[in-house]
């Protein structure tokens, strides 16, 4: 978590990220604390996470999804945001072929988003992003081989308070749909109990 130094970290943020700690999301998703970026607001928390494999295209040894949840959180406010707190994210899974080939693709990625964050109650505005799909084709002595076909979605938007669990399991609903799990309603446990207290 960024600041460095000695800035003191304002009361709202913390206790954003302390209800991080009461998310309750799928056991399968891993998640760890990463370096926050420093230049996008004076304050920031970056997890990484994985969901565990396999994919369609991956091995046992693969995570199934990988992706990031960033909180960025600027005590003065920014007019592109529309308010103090911004979440960042970021999901990435392989795809079946004749998934990747899908016209409706984005539209139906950009979809699991919305869901996500009406199912988990993360109230929201100015949400905007984008869906990217890879799609390979194998020539010559590679005819044959599985094709790495990947989907991205990047979001972000504002959560309308600071209580973010509702907005990380929003996250974690994306990332499973993503690899094409269905949701989860049993079978989760609070972030905490997985993290020891610790974000």
């Amino acid at each position: 978590m960024n600041p460095a130094g000695d800035v003191r970290v304002p009361t709202e943020f913390s206790d954003a990220l302390e209800s991080l700690r009461s998310a309750r999301i799928s056991e399968d998703v891993r998640l760890r604390e990463i370096p926050a970026p420093a230049r996008l607001a004076p304050f920031a928390l970056a997890l990484a996470g994985e969901l565990a494999g396999p994919g369609p295209q991956a091995d046992d040894d693969e995570p199934a999804a990988t992706g990031r949840f960033v909180v960025l959180y600027d005590p003065a406010g920014q007019d592109v945001w529309e308010g103090r707190f911004r979440v960042v994210t970021m999901v990435r899974a392989a795809l079946e072929p004749d998934l990747a080939r899908d016209p409706l693709l984005p539209e139906v990625a950009w979809t699991w988003l919305r869901e996500g964050l009406e199912h988990s109650g993360a109230g929201s505005r100015a949400a905007g992003g984008t869906v990217t799909r890879v799609i390979s084709e194998s020539f010559g002595s590679l005819v044959g081989r599985p094709e790495a076909d990947e989907i991205e979605v990047r979001a972000s938007w504002t959560p309308l308070t600071s209580d973010l669990a509702p907005h990380l399991d929003a996250w974690a609903h994306l990332v499973g749909a993503a690899a094409g799990r269905p949701p989860l309603p049993e079978g989760v446990t609070p972030l905490r109990a997985r993290r020891g207290g610790g974000l």
